[in-house]
């Protein structure tokens, strides 16, 4: 029985990479008559929060700044490809110190002390982040062992990607609010 399901994978591997490659090469195949993918991931932001807007009737197009969100979603960027972070394991939780060339370290002081406000929402941890010439620190603590654990585990970028407040909040700078609310 394994022998034959084995050799039935094997067989049917063929097919499948011929019904694909010919799909690819203007074949026969069914392609999907919907695209799901923009392309990239901050164009996919832009197009999808512009989707929004256009479909909202009270959308003041005099406010719109897809600049604006365009230029967070880069920060974003340089800080989840860029960033070098040193993470200090504390007793207590962690500090993050992060730092990047010029522009990164840019990104940096602008994103972690605007989203360690955001975490520090959360009953279950302080959280504070403060700009440096080099980048950002985010010092993140509980008195918890469990959430201790748990902020060990997120680390930086778990940190920076919780509080799942993004898509909010990029659809607010599109409509020219201030990044953070401040």
């Amino acid at each position: 029985m394994l022998k034959s399901l084995s050799l039935l994978l094997i067989l049917a591997t063929p097919v499948a990479a011929q019904h694909d490659h010919a799909f690819m090469h203007g074949g026969a195949s069914e392609p999907s008559t919907v695209l799901t993918e923009p392309g990239q991931g901050a164009f996919a932001a832009l197009s999808e929060v512009l989707a929004v807007l256009e479909t909202d009737p009270a959308t003041d197009w005099s406010r719109v700044d897809l600049d604006g969100l365009r230029a967070h979603l880069g920060d974003m960027n340089l800080l989840a490809t860029r960033a070098t972070v040193r993470t200090e394991r504390l007793p207590d939780g962690l500090r993050a110190i992060a730092s990047g060339d010029a522009e990164t370290a840019r990104a940096l002081g602008r994103m972690v002390p605007a989203h360690a406000g955001q975490l520090a929402m959360d009953d279950r941890w302080t959280a504070q982040g403060e700009a440096t010439a080099d980048g950002a620190v985010l010092t993140v603590k509980s008195d918890s062992p469990a959430t201790v654990a748990r902020i060990h585990g997120l680390g930086f970028y778990g940190l920076m990607a919780s509080q799942d407040h993004h898509r909010e909040h990029h659809l607010a700078i599109a409509k020219g609010g201030s990044p953070h609310g401040h």
